[in-house]
């Protein structure tokens, strides 16, 4: 059997990174705990300070398939290259028509650069955009091919 598992960013504004990640992955935020109307509901009991109530984020796969993403407020900033990254496949795969390839890449591409996103390298293979390399709006590295 599986462990179930999900993937958390350390970063300075969870809302801001939230806000990023839903555009990248085509995520929504997750909806409260069993039992719970609402998030605020959910801090109130557990007495939640008000002003830490932005300090966390969670966004899920819409149709429950995929694992989660949270977002967790940190003290301290990221201060060396990713060890480990999300490629996002929008183009399809080399097997699709370049022009048809360059297009999704490129509309993902500025989809995230309108949310905080940043171009670090566009990426060539046999002179045809295979990739762009972005940083998220806190730093870290992602790919879109």
């Amino acid at each position: 059997m599986a462990t179930p598992w999900g993937v958390t960013f350390d970063c300075h504004d969870a809302q801001a990174m939230a806000a990023f990640w839903t555009v990248a992955l085509g995520y929504v935020d997750a909806s409260p705990p069993q039992g719970w109307d609402t998030w605020e509901d959910w801090l109130r009991h557990f007495d939640v300070p008000e002003d830490e109530w932005g300090d966390g984020a969670s966004l899920v796969d819409p149709d429950g398939v995929l694992p989660r993403v949270g977002f967790l407020k940190v003290p301290e900033g990221k201060v060396a290259k990713n060890r480990l990254h999300l490629d996002l496949w929008v183009s399809g795969g080399r097997h699709v028509e370049a022009g048809q390839r360059d297009r999704l890449i490129r509309a993902m591409v500025d989809r995230l650069l309108a949310v905080g996103g940043t171009v670090l390298e566009k990426v060539e293979w046999e002179s045809l955009l295979d990739h762009v390399v972005l940083q998220d709006p806190e730093g870290n590295e992602l790919c879109v091919a």
